[in-house]
């Protein structure tokens, strides 16, 4: 077991200001597997002044020189593809399968795709009279969250450098080791000292230090509803910028005439691939009252497919959720949904068979799920789909809609028309058509409470930036 003792600060790994230590362990076994720092308030703030410092020159910098330094992150990620896979494997449970080619392969796409956008971003443009410059927004204070632990990482970090801004990322206390991976890969990138810190540590310390610092210019964070707007009041009282990407509840509505077959198998996959921690999961299924029978025995065969096992065997499709807590909290949701009138179709609070050590769930389907229930209203965040009836569109729209939420959904249809003219209606920020492919290019961020600001392409990059113009 490592017992890591630094963070990294000002272009190098320096002893750890603070006592505290965080356990990480692996989710399938509950084993120990390392140590990091409990970051303090004083690491946060040497972190920040490192960053301040650094900004204005790497904010200064040209296009090729940042161009140089993520060009060589992009190539540290490909090259580092398999470690990768393996630390989510270790540290989140994550099969291996979906670890080599989400948790590694997605940012290695969200990289590239950065590298070919600053190639070709223009930071002025000419309005009449006047010319308007995007400046870097300053110092960044990045919070991620332990689902897509490398994935967010790159999300907020790689765009913030693009932007000639500095970093101070905060990773979740579950899964700090490939965010130190990540910050070797920087280092090694050649990035100024500065431009990139790492304090791993708690976030009621370390993370509320960060968000409430005064020489942080804009806090990007990636976590729970609840907590973002705790993020949010602690920058706001500095008027420091928030982008918040928050919680959801997704519906995938499946219209009369789609492939139902196909939606509902789609829907399965989408709501247990990574133990069902993802917060645009759809993890409502809306069908019609005429083939409802017909979707809930599907629902049933495909969850039978998804076995909880060893996330490190490559036939594992299904593995443990992050920790105790996360467990209970799953099993928890599953119990109150049947006592509130759900039927149990797959899955249940139990412990998998054969799994009484590790942090498994039952992949789990509840039918008769009315649109009040709290499976169908709260955040579950784990391998747990409720399916719906609807009477009709209007009533699937008013059922889709009729959450706190917004972050994104699908919609299946006989044609792209009708699915589109559909998904127009929904509030949320972004909808699959058919099962349409993700686009790393395409931003990503909810409405309502699911969120402010967006992530990925453009968008996520000009969160980054702020404008100036002069006039003549």
């Amino acid at each position: 077991m490592e017992q890591l003792t630094d963070h990294y600060i000002d272009g190098a790994w320096r002893h750890a200001l603070g006592g505290g230590r965080i356990a990480v362990l692996n989710p399938a076994t509950e084993q120990e597997i390392a140590s990091v720092p409990a970051g303090s308030a004083a690491d946060v703030d040497a972190a920040v002044t490192a960053a301040r410092a650094a900004l204005r020159p790497w904010g200064a910098s040209s296009r090729e020189e940042r161009l140089r330094v993520l060009t060589a992150v992009r190539d540290g990620l490909a090259a580092r593809q398999q470690e990768i896979a393996e630390t989510v494997v270790a540290e989140l449970g994550a099969p291996i399968g979906m670890a080599t080619a989400v948790h590694a392969g997605l940012p290695l796409a969200v990289a590239s795709s950065y590298v070919d956008l600053l190639a070709e971003y223009e930071f002025s443009e000419k309005v009449g009279n006047s010319v308007v410059h995007a400046e870097p927004a300053g110092v960044v204070a990045a919070i991620t969250p332990w689902n897509y632990p490398l994935h967010q990482i790159v999300a907020k970090v790689v765009p913030a450098l693009a932007a000639g801004c500095t970093v101070v990322l905060k990773p979740a206390e579950d899964t700090p080791l490939v965010a130190r991976l990540f910050a070797r890969i920087v280092a090694e990138a050649g990035a100024p000292a500065g431009v990139f810190n790492l304090v791993t540590g708690y976030g009621a310390e370390a993370g509320a230090a960060l968000a409430g610092h005064p020489d942080v210019d804009l806090v990007s964070f990636t976590g729970s509803t609840a907590v973002g707007r705790s993020i949010a009041e602690a920058a706001g009282r500095n008027l420091t910028r928030v982008a918040l990407e928050l919680g959801g509840k997704s519906a995938n509505v499946v219209l009369p005439g789609a492939d139902l077959a196909r939606a509902v198998n789609v829907n399965v996959a989408n709501v247990f691939a990574n133990s069902g921690q993802t917060c645009s999961a759809w993890t409502r299924l809306l069908v019609h009252e005429d083939q409802y029978e017909e979707a809930v025995a599907l629902a049933a065969k495909a969850a039978a497919k998804y076995l909880p096992g060893d996330p490190a065997l490559p036939e594992t499709r299904l593995g443990p959720v992050v920790n105790a807590k996360q467990r209970e909290r799953v099993r928890g949701y599953i119990r109150a949904g049947v006592a509130a009138g759900a039927r149990l179709v797959a899955g249940g609070p139990e412990a998998p068979e054969g799994l009484d050590r590790g942090f498994f769930v039952r992949p789990t389907v509840l039918a008769d799920v009315t649109p009040e229930m709290t499976v169908a209203q709260e955040e579950i965040f784990g391998p747990v789909l409720s399916v719906l009836a609807y009477r009709d569109e209007e009533h699937a729209l008013e059922i889709a809609n009729g959450t706190d939420y917004g972050l994104a959904g699908g919609v299946w249809a006989a044609d792209e028309e009708t699915a589109v003219a559909f998904a127009r209606r929904m509030d949320t920020g972004q909808v699959d058509i058919n099962g349409g492919r993700f686009n790393p290019r395409a931003p990503f961020g909810g409405w309502k409470n699911s969120g402010i600001g967006r992530e990925l392409g453009r968008h996520g990059l000009e969160e980054f930036l702020q404008t100036r113009s002069f006039q003549f």
